[in-house]
């Protein structure tokens, strides 16, 4: 079913629940990993995810439809991942650099990532990124969406977006230089 008339269910009390299941089985691997790619750790993937398709349920009521469902989701699940970050680093009071140390090591240490030595590279210079610069990448690198999809999600202007993933890129391209 498509996401319109999945949303359509979701407006009659007596479908709600089954359309909204639906919902969630169609998003939750692409959120998880999405958030997985701003977090690493899989734990912390999943219970962020969980608090996505939570926030998602108690607001789904008052989508407008302005933007695509799961652009609407995108951005619940990429503020989610970030005020993760956010919180992480505040609660122990650890600078960020200390934030991707720990990242780096769980990345090395999780079975769940599979890939040779390069793609463990990419991933160690994607948390080298600040947090909304990493998103971009993920969100225009990984997920193939177009800048004007992205720009939806972050609330960030195409012009700012392209700016971004290029300063990431450009970030990334230097970081695997200086460890070859």
């Amino acid at each position: 079913m498509s996401d319109e008339e999945l949303l359509a269910l979701f407006e009659n009390p007596e479908t709600r629940r089954n359309a909204f299941n639906q919902l969630v089985r169609k998003y939750q691997q692409k959120v998880y990993w999405l958030v997985r790619k701003m977090v690493v750790d899989h734990d912390d993937a999943n219970d962020i995810t969980q608090d996505v398709f939570i926030k998602a349920w108690t607001a789904l009521e008052n989508f407008r439809g302005d933007s695509k469902f799961y652009t609407w989701l995108y951005r619940i699940a990429s503020n989610e991942a970030i005020n993760f970050l956010n919180k992480k680093r505040k609660r122990f009071f650890v600078p960020i650099y200390d934030v991707e140390n720990e990242l780096s090591e769980k990345l090395e240490a999780d079975p769940l990532i599979s890939g040779d030595a390069i793609q463990l590279k990419l991933q160690k210079a994607l948390l080298k990124l600040p947090e909304k610069q990493r998103l971009v990448f993920n969100l225009k690198y990984y997920e193939e969406l177009p800048y004007e999809e992205i720009s939806e999600i972050t609330g960030t202007s195409v012009g700012a977006l392209k700016a971004s993933y290029h300063w990431a890129v450009k970030k990334i391209e230097d970081f695997l230089n200086e460890t070859d």
